[in-house]
This record gives structure tokens, C-alpha cells and sequence, in this order.
């Protein structure tokens, strides 16, 4: 019987969704959505999106300097640069209990 935290079920089910958008759910409660962009006996990879809104690295333009990194108390308005959208997050296909499709808009 093939549960839904078995890692083999679990193997399948990505290896069948493989460049979806899905959202998976792990063994301690954490839901995470991502593009899965690969998986092997072990590990499922996933695209994660970044929320740039929730960044801790702050850069701020510098006068004659273009942009640079920066102190917000000096009166120059706070940017984050659009580095990239996803990051790369490896999760072990035992920590996964389930997983479903997600549409793209």
C-alpha cells in the first residue's frame, strides 16, 4: 500500500509533476509552493519564489557612486534589485507527506 509519506510514492508523484507548480507539505506542518525542477531516489529540487518584500539586505543609492550599500538614515529611499525571482531549495523526499497542483496564475 503506497502511503502518502512514503518516499517511493512521493518519487513518482514528483517525477510525475516535474516542472509544475506545486505545493508541497512536510512532516512538521510547512507548506511550500515552487516549480519542481528535478528529483532523484533521495531529493526533490524545487524553484522557490523570493519575497523580495521580506529581504533583509537593503541597498541605497549613493550620489556619484550609482548604487551602493548604505545606512537608510540618510535620507535615500531603500531598493532592493531584482537579483532573481526563484531560489533553488532541496527538500529529502522522506520529509514530504503530500503534494498538489497549483495553476499558474
Amino acid at each position: 500500500m503506497n502511503r502518502p509519506h512514503n518516499p517511493h510514492h512521493m518519487y513518482d508523484l514528483c517525477q510525475k509533476h516535474i516542472h509544475s507548480y506545486v505545493v508541497v507539505d512536510t512532516v512538521d506542518g510547512t507548506q511550500i509552493d515552487g516549480i519542481i525542477t528535478g528529483v532523484d531516489e533521495e531529493y526533490v529540487y524545487m524553484a522557490v519564489p523570493i519575497d523580495h518584500s521580506r529581504s533583509n539586505e537593503r541597498i541605497f543609492p549613493v550620489p556619484g557612486y550609482g548604487y551602493g550599500y548604505g545606512f537608510p538614515g540618510y535620507g535615500y529611499p531603500g531598493y532592493v534589485p531584482p537579483v532573481g525571482r526563484f531560489r533553488r531549495l532541496v527538500l529529502p523526499l522522506a520529509a514530504l507527506t503530500a503534494l498538489s497542483l497549483l495553476p499558474w496564475y
